[in-house]
């Protein structure tokens, strides 16, 4: 029968795009995982809103990453409760991230005032905790940059008022920084915060495409899955 014909085509669909699907819940997790070690490379971030992203991104990968396997095993099994039960969750997190989506383009310009106010916390904690040297001294070596807008934040570094730590020399050497602050053949001039936005902007974006994707695979899951729950509720053999 066609209807049946298209009934099974519709299940092999639905259960290629869970497959997906499961690949891309797996692909969020490992992206929340970068993400999260990239900012404890970069930044020590005392605001939770700007720590709490790359968890999030991992818990929803971890739900994606279900949903999906609930998903492939209700449309090879043709069960009517499992195929609505996904539909139903895979709606659910498509409203979820709708209103994450919003609640992120509405504090979009907090980005800068965390970054910044990190940075100049890890500046006046330097001297006071190996941690945050060590995140800083990281940041400004790989970054090339000194300091949160200029090596001049450096100036209650050491009492002369005129010394950078040494991870702000272009070659980092011991003491290469004592009283080269101004010294552009040496220590960088340019401060960190522009490099750090630069990052974040460019990691933000790798999520805005991988959130696209996953929308798109989304709805079509949806989609697939309510055009299964009618073949089989409409009584038509799924083979």
């Amino acid at each position: 029968m066609a209807v049946e014909g298209g009934t099974k085509c519709i299940k092999y669909l639905l259960f290629f795009f869970n497959f997906l699907f499961w690949v891309c819940g797996l692909a969020l997790i490992v992206l929340g995982v970068l993400a999260q070690m990239a900012l404890n490379n970069t930044l020590v971030i005392q605001d939770a809103s700007g720590s709490a992203v790359p968890i999030v991104l991992i818990a929803v990968g971890v739900v994606i990453f279900f949903i999906a396997f609930f998903g492939c095993c209700g449309a090879w099994k043709e069960n009517y409760c499992m195929v609505t039960t996904f539909s139903l969750l895979l709606s659910l997190i498509v409203i979820v991230e709708i209103g994450a989506a919003i609640a992120g383009y509405v504090y979009r310009g907090k980005l800068n005032e965390i970054v910044d106010e990190s940075l100049k916390d890890m500046v006046s904690k330097y001297n006071t905790s190996s941690d945050v040297k060590k995140t800083v001294d990281n940041m400004q070596q790989e970054l090339k940059c000194c300091g949160v807008n200029s090596s001049d934040d450096w100036a209650n570094y050491r009492p002369d008022g005129t010394s950078v730590p040494d991870s702000c020399c272009k070659t980092d050497t011991t003491g290469c920084g004592n009283n080269n602050m101004h010294d552009s053949d040496k220590v960088y001039q340019t401060g960190c915060l522009p490099a750090v936005e630069d990052l974040l902007k460019k990691n933000m974006l790798l999520v805005i495409v991988a959130a696209v994707v996953i929308a798109v695979l989304q709805v079509t899951g949806i989609l697939f899955a309510c055009l299964l729950m009618r073949g089989i509720r409409s009584g038509y053999e799924v083979m």
